[in-house]
C-alpha cells in the first residue's frame, strides 16, 4: 500500500465530495452530506498515515487504493 500524508488523504478526500467541518487540534473533521459517518484524519506536517489508519480510512469514505 502506498503510504500518504494527512494533508494528501486531506485533499483526496475533499475532491470525492467531503466537505471540511472543523479543526480540532491537528485533527481534521470531514462530513458528507450522503453518509451519516464522520472522518477524523490526523494532519501532522508531511508525517505518513500508518497503514491500518488508512486502510480504514479508505474503507469509511469508500475510496479504492488505485485513487491514492
Amino acid at each position: 500500500m502506498k503510504s500518504i500524508s494527512g494533508k494528501e488523504f486531506c485533499k483526496i478526500l475533499e475532491k470525492k465530495g467531503w466537505i471540511l467541518r472543523k479543526i480540532h487540534g491537528s485533527h481534521h473533521i470531514y462530513t458528507k452530506t450522503s453518509s451519516n459517518y464522520r472522518i477524523s484524519v490526523p494532519v501532522r506536517g508531511n508525517q505518513s498515515l500508518k497503514t491500518g489508519l488508512l486502510k480504514h480510512l479508505l474503507k469509511i469514505a469508500n475510496i479504492d487504493e488505485d485513487d491514492l
